[in-house]
């Protein structure tokens, strides 16, 4: 616990005291133990002081968990490199119930069908001579945003192909997003406000499904 809580002393200018212990237990339970990783079971694998009530007091806590990650990057992962990435994709991650928020069905390309859970856009940033990821920012896509991703509508591509007759060129620096992409440019501009000042990063890689 207290080497734990030494990496952790990064993020006292963005967390307190109080929900800094705290969350020095959720880490220690996550490391300790195996199989699925659920509240109840949190609480069985952390010592003194990570009972459940302590745990969800933690879970209603408003975190700023973007600048939580990138302290701790910031702090213990970054090296000489000169050359950084920043990737995007989509998770999907099962989940049954009725009462979660953003609760829905999703595609899952692990699974090879849609599936009740929960989707969120994880940006990473890649550091090019390690060959290594660093998850950076996770923000849940709601249904109603995922409907306009281009993937989407790939299900109706095999009609009317092609340009459309009588169209014409149009501005391309007029361009018109879709709530989707609007969502993945906001956290960009978040992300990149938030690394900006200590490393540049050259190159954004998305998969869009």
């Amino acid at each position: 616990m207290p080497d734990i809580m030494l990496i952790l002393s990064c993020l006292s200018q963005s967390v307190d005291k109080t929900s800094l212990g705290r969350l020095g237990c959720v880490v220690e339970g996550l490391l300790a133990m195996t199989g699925r990783v659920t509240m109840r079971g949190l609480s069985r694998w952390t010592e003194r002081g990570g009972s459940d009530r302590t745990l969800q007091r933690l879970f209603n806590t408003t975190l700023s968990w973007g600048q939580v990650h990138w302290l701790v990057i910031r702090q213990h992962l970054l090296g000489d490199e000169t050359q950084w990435l920043l990737a995007g994709d989509e998770v999907v991650v099962s989940k049954s119930g009725k009462k979660t928020h953003g609760l829905d069905r999703f595609f899952s390309s692990v699974v090879g069908k849609t599936i009740p859970g929960l989707c969120f856009l994880s940006l990473s940033l890649i550091s090019v001579q390690r060959r290594c990821s660093y998850p950076l920012r996770l923000e849940p896509i709601l249904k109603e945003t995922a409907a306009s991703c281009p993937k989407a509508s790939k299900a109706g591509r095999g009609k009317d192909r092609g340009r459309p007759k009588g169209s014409r060129n149009g501005n391309r620096r007029e361009v018109s997003l879709s709530p989707y992409l609007q969502f993945v440019q906001d956290l960009l501009r978040q992300v990149l406000a938030l690394v900006c000042q200590t490393l540049t990063v050259r190159y954004f890689v998305f998969d869009d499904g």
